[in-house]
C-alpha cells in the first residue's frame, strides 16, 4: 500500500518529527499541524487518509478537535487514532467512548507504529 495521506496533530515538535520520518520512510505522505484548529482546517482541506490525533493539544484539545472532525459531513468518514502520552485506562476509556479508531501511546515503539498503521489499512481496505 502506502503513498496514503496521514495528517499528523501533535505540538510537539520532536514527536511530529519522529511521526513524519517514520510514516515518509514507509512510503505515507504527511502533513501537519500543531494545533487542534490547525488539525480540524487541514482536514477539511485535504482530507487525509488517517488522522493521528495528540490528545493534549494547544487550543482545543484532541476530543473537542475529533468531534469537529466528525461533525462534518465531508470528513466524518475519516479515520483518528488517538496518540498520547496518557495510558492510563481512564483516558483510553475517554478516547474509545468518544469514538477514536484506535490508540497510540507515546513514546512510540517504531516497529509497532509502523505495523498498527499497515494493519490499519490492510484492514479497512478488506472492508
Amino acid at each position: 500500500m502506502a503513498n496514503e495521506l496521514i495528517l499528523i496533530v501533535e505540538d510537539n515538535e520532536k514527536n511530529r518529527k519522529l511521526l513524519r520520518d517514520v510514516l515518509q520512510i514507509k512510503g505515507y505522505r504527511s502533513i501537519e499541524a500543531e494545533t487542534g484548529e490547525d488539525g480540524v482546517t487541514l482536514a477539511m482541506q485535504h482530507k487525509p487518509d488517517l488522522i493521528l490525533m495528540d490528545y493534549q493539544l494547544p487550543g482545543i484539545d484532541g476530543i473537542e478537535a475529533f468531534r469537529r472532525i466528525r461533525n462534518a459531513s465531508e470528513t466524518a468518514h475519516i479515520p483518528i487514532v488517538a496518540v498520547t502520552a496518557s495510558a492510563m485506562p481512564e483516558e483510553a476509556k475517554k478516547m474509545k467512548e468518544a469514538g477514536f479508531d484506535g490508540f497510540q501511546t507515546k513514546p512510540i515503539n517504531v516497529k509497532g507504529f509502523v505495523q498498527f498503521v499497515a494493519d490499519f489499512f490492510s484492514a479497512r481496505a478488506v472492508k
